[in-house]
């Protein structure tokens, strides 16, 4: 990894155009490719970013990330204070507990509880900062991330919303809806993702198993 505090100003061409004033911030390169470009302000979501494949070209005072589709980060660096690289090594990734785990296992057997018509397309979908639970295409053949917790909390919902900021920049997959599904969800994550656009669904877990409940019901 290499990381690179410079006071710089940043342009992106693409699709969109956006654009970041000179200021002072940090460039970090991974060992896949991607750059991202962060403030000092947010603990995960960087300014601006380019995933892999890219390609990053350096000239003096400028760098270039260019991707397949020819979109392009340009990065003009005024004046660099501090350029280090570090050899991470491999990671051993993210463990979930064993019921989350198995939830996950479970849901991949049977997209459809997530919703009429889904199938699934891969279990760890891998991303650029992780991987997506799950894979799946709707019964309109759309495609759905969907991240699995057992508890749904604030901190996954910005997950998955991290994964579909992503994957909604591949246009073999855009545009790519989300789901949320966990046992119990709070009502924060609930209200935050709602208001990004990904829906939610509790799943009952003793179900999935093929656990009948004992309780007597009405219905």
């Amino acid at each position: 990894m290499r990381l690179v505090i410079a006071k710089c100003s940043v342009d992106y061409v693409g699709r969109l155009s956006a654009h970041l004033p000179p200021a002072t911030r940090l460039v970090m390169v991974k060992a896949d490719g991607s750059v991202s470009i962060h403030a000092d302000d947010r603990a995960y979501k960087p300014l601006n970013w380019m995933s892999p494949p890219c390609r990053l070209e350096e000239a003096p005072g400028v760098w270039r990330v260019v991707n397949k589709a020819g979109e392009e980060l340009r990065i003009t660096l005024e004046e660099v204070f501090q350029d280090t690289a570090y050899e991470l090594g491999v990671d051993p990734g993210l463990r979930k507990d064993g019921v989350e785990a198995h939830l996950q296992e479970l849901l991949a057997a049977s997209p459809e509880t997530l919703g009429e018509g889904f199938t699934l397309v891969r279990r760890e979908y891998m991303t650029a900062i992780g991987p997506v639970d799950l894979l799946c295409r709707d019964a309109e053949q759309g495609a759905v991330a969907v991240e699995v917790k057992r508890r749904g909390e604030i901190d996954g919902v910005e997950q998955l919303t991290r994964y579909l900021e992503l994957l909604n920049r591949d246009p073999l997959l855009a545009p790519v809806q989300g789901v949320f599904a966990a046992q119990e969800i709070k009502p924060q994550a609930r209200v935050l993702a709602t208001d990004r656009g990904i829906r939610c669904v509790v799943v009952d877990y003793d179900r999935l198993r093929g656990i009948e409940r004992d309780e007597l019901t009405l219905f």
